[in-house]
């Protein structure tokens, strides 16, 4: 260390004022402040400021408070709401945000990486973000103009491009003061990088805290969460599965997963058993997550999960289970067209973070021959826990929402007709509104109506916004007969009898594009009990071949059926299908805007797909020969043992899935379907990344390749 970065760390180590903040680790310890007495629970962020190595023992100066016990169930607070409250402080400069405090919020500057961005958005709006005086948010590698008089608050990762751009915001004297929070931990020797340039500067007085935040993931739902969306392809199938990964890259993919869930458990504040299948990437995730968690409880003083023992067999609290399972364990449902909702506009729509992208079809019609045809307008979309409708229906079959749709759009024409059926009979009878109020109640109609405008006017914004995404989803069920696959994969599955032969769906030029007849036959050929013949495969190849598909995919899972030999027999996918229910049109008003002709109406029935499977096992502490070699790992042990056996032999309340190598949302509908039979208990779903059949397909189709 040079002599004057000592001196730099010293004065860092002060915010304006003179009061310490907080001390820097000793190597391989996590310092941080506790959440204030009486505030709500929420994992209190590392204070990271440059200073001793060693942390000195005064009575005066600050300690980390106890962190809330695992007694604050995840029922208590979801994720997504811890988030939340994590982001909401760290906007406040990292004191507790006070809902309703009165005065005006102190206005600053949000300056996050793409990183940042990503965490945020699903979570706060630019509404939220200005109650909390945010006034400006910009990317941190955007052009920005100094603002001198303004504090600026720091989102972003500890990478090195991140910590250059932040010193020459500090040498170019860019904001009032400086708050910066690290979205994972970060290094002792970038900290004293930023402490150099802040010295250099003449700045350090301007750094009022260095924090590290622990969120780095994304939740998308309550109890939903992903690791990124930038940079995804470092973590994705592709990457973990690639035969020439080397065992350094390996090294680095599992640690980028390793951290992201540590910093999960630090956010849900809870130290979990783990559990994960033998043999696979999710064992490398599990023994070094358990490695990390363990490292962490061992410093008492600086843990993150400080007290979070304490009170737990007294008020029999249980810690929850982690369930680490690998993608491989099931190649066809990322394949599986779906029927519900949420999954359905996942997969033919444009949707990542909530956010769904709708092309707006101009009308080419009217355009004048020879003119440039008009482009097509974009409208984007929001899909939030504010959207009752959306919250409703997103696990609802397709039909369903449909007819729910054109139900609250009659409903919200009568609560209209009656808005104007009262301003007549108001204009009708003239008399001044004093009279009117003493002679008739339609006043007090009137004034109730009038009061709930802005709640109509919501209604119709959250109707025109289903209306319009459920119209783009039926157009692609249509257009690729996508009930036709759905059904015919639903018995592929479930191992029924199909009363089609599958060389005429592929063969037949109407039915879906050729990645739907690719997904089609994929899902055959990882169900099938026994592999084609190679005179058949070499048919089906022919067809698929003419159908215009790559065969790419078909080539790795060959291979990838061949490597696993399958040595237990093939998953299975339950042996319930679905059950046609005639024609749609039959269950749809004839003044419907959903002209549901020809489109099957198939009503689901609930089967474990084998995640939930694997979960039930697990959480209820069955046994069966899937999950009895699952290996157990508990960080609070003193030593780790390699052990299968579970020393807890009570069922689990709470549980996290996690998929190492990406999820879906079928996946995650079908964890949700089957906890809602368990009064009680609750489930988070996570996954590595989230993909789309069309996303997955691609990364089958590059490690297919020769």
């Amino acid at each position: 260390m040079k002599p004057h970065s000592n001196s730099a760390a010293e004065n860092l180590h002060r915010v304006p004022g003179g009061t310490r903040t907080g001390f820097h680790r000793p190597a391989g310890a996590q310092p941080r402040e506790g959440p204030l007495p009486g505030t709500s629970s929420g994992p209190a962020p590392r204070v990271l400021l440059p200073g001793r190595l060693r942390r000195p023992r005064h009575p005066g100066l600050c300690s980390p408070a106890r962190q809330w016990t695992v007694g604050a169930k995840m029922a208590a607070a979801s994720i997504r709401e811890r988030q939340t409250v994590a982001l909401k402080r760290m906007l406040n400069f990292n004191v507790p945000h006070v809902k309703n405090s009165t005065g005006e919020p102190v206005w600053k500057v949000l300056i996050y990486d793409r990183f940042g961005q990503d965490i945020i958005s699903p979570l706060l709006s630019v509404k939220e973000l200005r109650d909390m005086g945010i006034t400006l948010h910009l990317l941190l590698h955007s052009d920005r103009d100094p603002i001198p008089d303004v504090p600026a608050v720091y989102f972003v990762m500890p990478t090195e491009e991140n910590i250059d751009r932040m010193c020459q915001d500090l040498r170019n004297q860019l904001y009032e003061s400086y708050y910066l929070n690290f979205i994972s931990a970060i290094s002792r020797s970038k900290l004293e990088d930023i402490a150099n340039a802040a010295l250099a500067a003449n700045a350090v007085p301007q750094v009022a805290k260095v924090f590290d935040q622990y969120l780095n993931f994304i939740t998308l739902e309550d109890d939903m969460f992903v690791l990124c969306n930038q940079n995804k392809e470092l973590v994705s199938y592709r990457a973990i599965n690639r035969p020439d990964i080397t065992d350094t890259e390996m090294e680095t993919v599992m640690d980028t997963i390793v951290d992201s869930l540590f910093c999960f458990f630090v956010t849900l504040g809870a130290v979990p058993i783990i559990r994960c299948s033998r043999g696979t990437a999710a064992e490398m995730v599990a023994v070094k997550l358990d490695k990390k968690l363990r490292e962490n409880l061992r410093d008492a003083r600086n843990s993150l999960f400080t007290g979070d023992t304490l009170g737990a067999g007294q008020f029999s609290f249980q810690r929850p289970l982690l369930v680490l399972v690998d993608r491989n364990i099931d190649l066809a449902t990322p394949l599986h067209h779906t029927w519900t909702y949420q999954a359905l506009v996942h997969d033919v729509l444009d949707f990542h973070l909530n956010r769904v992208n709708l092309e707006e079809s101009s009308g080419l019609e009217n355009t004048p021959a020879g003119a440039r045809p008009k482009r097509k307008n974009k409208k984007s979309y929001d899909l939030t826990p504010v959207d009752k409708f959306w919250q409703k229906h997103k696990g609802s079959p397709f039909p369903e929402v449909a007819e729910s749709v054109q139900q609250e759009l009659e409903s919200y024409r009568a609560q209209e007709d009656e808005v104007k059926r009262l301003k007549s009979i108001m204009g009708l009878e003239g008399e001044d509104e004093g009279a009117i109020s003493m002679l008739s109640d339609n006043t007090a109609k009137l004034t109730s109506a009038v009061s709930s405008l802005p709640e109509l006017l919501e209604k119709k914004r959250l109707i025109d916004l289903h209306t319009n995404v459920a119209t783009a989803v039926l157009e692609h069920i249509k257009a690729r007969k996508l009930d036709v696959y759905f059904e015919y994969e639903e018995k592929i599955m479930s191992k029924t009898t199909l009363d089609k032969s599958l060389l005429d769906i592929i063969s037949d030029p109407d039915a879906g594009t050729p990645e739907d007849k690719m997904r089609l036959f994929l899902i055959y050929y990882i169900s099938a009990q026994q592999a084609p013949s190679e005179a058949d495969l070499e048919q089906y190849k022919k067809a698929l071949t003419d159908a215009g598909c790559n065969l790419n995919p078909l080539q790795y899972i060959k291979q990838w059926k061949a490597f696993a030999k399958m040595a237990s027999a093939p998953t299975s996918y339950g042996n319930t299908t679905t059950k046609p229910m005639g024609l749609l049109s039959r269950v749809m008003n004839t003044g419907s805007q959903f002209v549901m002709e020809g489109v099957k109406n198939l009503v689901l029935k609930q089967q474990n797909l084998p995640v939930t499977r694997i979960l039930d096992n697990l959480m209820e502490m069955k046994s069966n020969p899937e999950t009895d070699d699952f290996r157990y790992f508990d960080p609070k042990m003193l030593r780790g043992n390699d052990s299968s056996v579970p020393r807890n032999k009570s069922p689990f309340q709470e549980a996290i899935v996690f998929v190492v190598g990406g999820g879906n949302y079928i996946e995650y509908q079908n964890l949700i379907d089957y906890i809602k039979g368990k009064p009680g208990k609750h489930i988070l779903y996570g996954c590595s990344e989230l993909f789309n059949a069309t996303q997955f397909v691609k990364q089958l189709s590059q490690l297919g390749q020769k």
